[in-house]
């Protein structure tokens, strides 16, 4: 039995060790947003909050991930909702499939600096593919938070 932290809720599950974490939380949890694409840890669809650090669930035994907070796409924070909110207004997704892994590594880059330069922001969005080539309108939401967050500070 492993017990998983996931946005803010236990669940215990029965599952081997290796499992990759990605899917104990689709099949196990059934928390679907968490998308599955390469399986080797390239895309960033996978990609999750561990620790508030971004990793690739498809690439983590669950066994490593016991004991620590996990966020998905699905789970809240400050930056998240923020983020999610400007992907809607700029009407960033096309197909969609990646945006999961895109917004919590952009969740991550806000969380440990709240005003990145888009060279920052380039940085940190490496090792998110998307096939739709919306790389741009990431960016530009990203952005957009940065400047929704600097407004609620003033």
């Amino acid at each position: 039995m492993i017990t998983l932290q996931i946005n803010g809720k236990s669940y215990t599950i029965d599952v081997e060790p290796d499992m990759p974490l990605l899917w104990a939380i689709r099949d196990i949890v059934g928390l679907t947003g968490t998308k599955y694409s390469c399986g080797i840890g390239v895309c960033g669809s996978c990609k999750v909050l561990l620790d508030n650090s971004p990793v690739q669930s498809c690439m983590i035994p669950v066994s490593a991930a016991e004991g620590k907070s996990i966020i998905t796409v699905e789970g809240t924070s400050k930056n998240l909702q923020l983020l999610q909110n400007s992907w809607m207004e700029l009407n960033v997704p096309q197909c969609g499939f990646c945006q999961p892994g895109q917004l919590i590594a952009a969740t991550a880059l806000l969380d440990k600096n709240p005003n990145p330069t888009d060279e920052e922001i380039d940085e940190a969005m490496i090792g998110n593919i998307c096939r739709c080539g919306t790389y741009q309108r990431i960016k530009n939401a990203i952005n957009r938070t940065v400047n929704l967050n600097k407004q609620n500070y003033l």
